[in-house]
C-alpha cells in the first residue's frame, strides 16, 4: 500500500512540475511577444511626406489659365505669402511652369479645414511641395521609381513605326530602338517580313507605366542580314556595339530625319513635279509634314544658310570633313542659334521640313557631296567609329554572352512566322 501510495504522490508532483514549467514558458513567450511589438511599433503610410492618419488630402486640377497666384488666393493664402513662396521656389521649381491639366493637392490636419501645404505634381513621378506656414519652405521630391526588364519583338509589314503603334508599344520604345540602328539600318528602305527584338527597361511609379528606360540589347534582321546590338560602359567606352565589338556609331546617320517616306531618290534624270521636265536631282527627297525635325547626319560646320527663290528655298551647307559636305533644301525655318559658322554636332537639331523654295508638297531634299560632286545618299558608305579596346574585349564578351542568352529567349510573333 505504501508503495502504491509513493507512487501516486510521486506521479501528481510530476503533473504539477510539468503544468509549471508549460505555464511558465508560455506566459515568458507572451511577454516577449509583447515586448517585441512593443519595440517595432508598424510604420505608419505617408502620402508624399505626411503621415495618413494626421492629414486630409483634397485633389484639384489645374484650369485652363490658371496660376500659382490663382490658386493660392482660391485656398485663402495672402499675396504677400504667394510672393514669399515664389521667391523661396527660385532654384527649385519654376512657379511658371504649372500646366494645365496637372493635378495639384490641398493638404490640411484631419482637426482643421485650414489647409498647411500645397503639392503640385509636375509628372508621374516628381513632386514639389510648398508649406503655407510660417517656415514657407518649398522642396522637390520625387516617388519611388520601379524598374522593369522588359521585351518586345515584331515583323515588319509597312513601316517600323506602324509595327510598333499596331501591337499597342509605346512609340518612345520605338524612337530609341531607331536612334540604336540609326547609323547601320535605313529605316526608310525596310521591306516587309524584316524584323527586330529588343530588351529594355521600363519605368512604372505606384503600378503606372513611367517611361521607357535604357535598351540592354536588340537585334534587327533583313533579308536574312542579322545586325545585334550590345550596350557596354567601361573605361571610357559607351555605347552599342555589334557581336565583334565594332561601334554601330558610324560618321554619318543613315537619315537626317525620322519615320517618314522616300518620294524621289538620287537620279541623273527626273520629271520634275514642278517644272515637268526631266533634269537631275542629285539628292533624296523625304516627304513628312511640315515642321518635322531635321538633324544635321554627322559633325561639321555650317557654311551656308541661305534663301533660294527659284529652287532649294531655306536651305543648309553643313562641311564635315576634308571631303564630305551634306545640304538640306525646303526647310520652312532654321533651328535656333543654326548660323553660317555655326559648329553643330551629330543628331543635332538644325531646321524643320517645309516646302520653301519650287516645291510640291512639304518635303527635305537632302543631298551629299563628295569633292564637290553629288552622290547618292543611300549610297555612302562611312567608317565606324572606334571599336571596343583591347583591354575592354574580355569584359565585352562576357556582357555579350549574357546578352545574347537572353536575347535568344525572346521569340518573335508567332502569327507572322508562317507569313516568312
Amino acid at each position: 500500500m505504501n508503495i502504491k501510495k509513493n507512487k501516486l504522490v510521486i506521479i501528481i508532483l510530476s503533473v504539477v512540475i510539468l503544468l509549471s514549467v508549460v505555464y511558465y514558458f508560455t506566459t515568458y513567450s507572451h511577454k516577449e511577444v509583447h515586448e517585441t511589438i512593443a519595440q517595432e511599433p508598424v510604420p505608419i503610410p505617408k502620402v508624399w511626406d505626411f503621415p495618413v492618419d494626421s492629414v486630409k488630402v483634397d485633389t484639384f486640377e489645374v484650369r485652363k489659365n490658371q496660376c500659382l497666384s490663382d490658386i493660392l488666393t482660391e485656398m485663402g493664402v495672402s499675396l504677400s505669402s504667394v510672393d514669399q513662396l515664389a521667391k523661396n521656389a527660385v532654384g527649385i521649381f519654376d512657379v511658371r511652369r504649372i500646366k494645365a491639366g496637372n493635378n495639384y493637392y490641398v493638404v490640411s490636419r484631419k482637426d482643421s479645414s485650414e489647409p498647411t501645404h500645397f503639392v503640385y505634381e509636375d509628372n508621374i513621378s516628381d513632386y514639389f511641395t510648398f508649406s503655407l506656414k510660417d517656415s514657407m519652405i518649398v522642396k522637390k521630391g520625387q516617388k519611388s521609381i520601379d524598374t522593369t526588364l522588359c521585351t518586345f519583338s515584331g515583323i515588319i509589314e509597312s513601316s517600323l513605326w506602324n509595327t510598333f503603334i499596331d501591337n499597342g508599344a509605346n512609340p518612345n520604345l520605338c524612337i530609341a530602338l531607331s536612334d540604336v540602328f540609326a547609323w547601320t539600318v535605313d529605316f526608310f528602305g525596310v521591306q516587309s517580313g524584316d524584323r527586330f527584338k529588343v530588351i529594355y527597361d521600363q519605368y512604372s511609379v505606384e503600378g503606372k507605366f513611367a517611361g521607357v528606360g535604357k535598351i540592354h540589347t536588340a537585334q534587327f534582321e533583313s533579308s536574312g542580314i542579322v545586325i545585334p546590338a550590345f550596350y557596354f560602359s567601361a573605361n571610357g567606352q559607351e555605347g552599342f556595339f555589334d557581336d565583334k565589338g565594332n561601334s554601330l556609331k558610324k560618321a554619318f546617320l543613315k537619315a537626317p530625319l525620322n519615320f517618314s517616306r522616300i518620294s524621289s531618290k538620287f537620279s541623273n534624270s527626273r520629271l520634275h513635279p514642278v517644272l515637268k521636265i526631266r533634269r537631275p536631282h542629285h539628292g533624296v527627297d523625304y516627304a513628312a509634314p511640315t515642321g518635322t525635325p531635321v538633324y544635321s547626319i554627322g559633325d561639321g560646320v555650317v557654311v551656308k544658310k541661305t534663301y533660294q527663290a527659284g529652287g532649294g528655298g531655306n536651305y543648309l551647307s553643313i562641311k564635315h570633313n576634308s571631303v564630305y559636305t551634306s545640304q538640306y533644301m525646303h526647310l520652312s525655318k532654321f533651328a535656333k542659334g543654326v548660323a553660317a559658322g555655326t559648329r553643330v554636332k551629330q543628331g543635332q537639331l538644325i531646321g524643320y521640313v517645309g516646302m520653301t523654295g519650287l516645291a510640291s508638297g512639304p518635303h527635305l531634299d537632302f543631298r551629299i557631296y563628295y569633292n564637290g560632286s553629288p552622290v547618292d545618299p543611300l549610297k555612302v558608305e562611312t567608317p565606324p567609329v572606334e571599336p571596343i579596346s583591347e583591354a575592354n574585349k574580355a569584359n565585352f564578351i562576357v556582357v555579350r554572352d549574357s546578352l545574347l542568352k537572353v536575347l535568344d529567349t525572346v521569340k518573335y510573333p508567332e502569327v507572322l512566322l508562317s507569313k516568312r
